[in-house]
């Protein structure tokens, strides 16, 4: 007599790969720093710090009065969605779990491997380069915002317009912080390009499951 047939219950096609709160704050963040960048460029055009001006069509608000209006709506976004961003980092361990610990040895490892090609790269899960970009990108946020706050209300707050040096070296902090931030983008849109399968991921939360590893000792 034939053996009865049996059926294995289908292993899962896909794997959780971002938490929903990260991917909604990551989308709201993308919005509201590129609607910043862009208005915070005709901002700089109305006094700019360099002898360079940013090209019109690439600026936001049109005019300098509403340039400020869409940077300061753009800036309470970012700013509320960035504690959101922490609250839930802290209280969910997502910062203890994907981005710590952080090494210098390891950051020197992960670059020698990435110069060489062989990088691995696993969704959801941060080498130690991603891991101190994306700490101090949220550092860098801070930064923004604080000295933004200080140029905005020099007087009233001047304790804070203080620490940057006042009014106009918050002007240079800011300028400089939205030089790296926008280096920051470039490479972060050039490698979303170069690794495609990480782009997805990011709207569904869900990414295909790595290869699974087996228990069994491999014959000699």
């Amino acid at each position: 007599m034939a053996a009865p047939e049996t059926f294995d219950r289908p292993a899962e096609s896909t794997a959780q790969a971002h938490p929903l709160t990260v991917r909604i704050t990551h989308w709201i963040n993308a919005v509201a720093i590129l609607v910043m960048i862009l208005s915070g460029w005709r901002i700089y055009n109305a006094s700019p710090l360099l002898d360079f001006k940013f090209p019109r069509d690439l600026t936001l608000g049109g005019w300098l009065g509403g340039a400020l209006q869409w940077h300061f709506a753009a800036m309470w976004l970012l700013a509320l969605n960035g504690i959101v961003y922490l609250v839930y980092g802290f209280i969910s361990g997502h910062f203890r779990r994907d981005f710590l610990p952080v090494t210098v040895t390891a950051i020197l490892r992960d670059i020698g491997e990435a110069l060489r090609g062989k990088l691995p790269h696993e969704l959801g899960v941060y080498n130690a380069v991603q891991r101190t970009a994306y700490l101090s990108v949220i550092v860098l946020g801070v930064i923004l915002i604080l000295s933004g706050l200080a140029i905005w209300k020099p007087v009233q707050l001047q304790e804070l317009a203080a620490l940057f040096g006042g009014y106009e070296g918050a002007r240079w902090v800011h300028f400089l912080a939205m030089v790296v931030l926008c280096l920051f983008v470039l490479v972060h849109v050039i490698m979303v390009m170069l690794v495609p399968k990480t782009f997805l991921p990011m709207w569904t939360g869900r990414a295909p499951p790595g290869p699974r590893e087996s228990n069994e000792e491999k014959p000699a």
